[in-house]
């Protein structure tokens, strides 16, 4: 009885056709990784402004830059005090997220461009820069 298996040159095929299949696909795969953070970052900024325009509508205000974000998640006790504050608060995960890439969110407001400005610097953590490194801001999403 012969045993029947593979020879070394159907293995090389294999593994040829392996690695030529891995470099084709991985560069489209490890490239999504930033563009689902930069969408992630733009979906919490969004999230941030229909909170912020709640806990307008309750108190006839923004919070202010010292009392920041914070302030959709605990009531504030600086600053001015909303006195309509929502019980827990106006955003459901009871916290502020960091950015996707582990920075803090800046708020300002009054803002720059408007009422307030919401930015996330990228994935450099810097102001400024371009492509994933470039500002993720409320004014300007698309």
């Amino acid at each position: 009885m012969r045993q029947r298996g593979f020879t070394l040159i159907e293995m090389l095929v294999v593994v040829f056709i392996l690695s030529l299949l891995a470099a084709l696909i991985a560069p489209k795969i490890i490239g999504r990784t930033d563009e689902a953070r930069v969408a992630e970052a733009k979906a919490q900024i969004r999230n941030f402004e229909t909170a912020l325009k709640l806990f307008k509508l309750d108190n006839g205000f923004y919070p202010s830059t010292e009392q920041g974000l914070q302030a959709l998640v605990e009531k504030p006790t600086t600053g001015r005090i909303p006195k309509n504050w929502r019980e827990g608060g106006y955003l459901e995960s009871k916290q502020i997220p960091l950015d996707p890439w582990g920075n803090p969110y800046v708020y300002i407001s009054p803002g720059l461009h408007g009422d307030y400005d919401i930015i996330s610097y990228g994935a450099d953590g810097k102001e400024g820069g371009e492509g994933f490194d470039a500002d993720i801001t409320n004014w300007n999403i698309q």
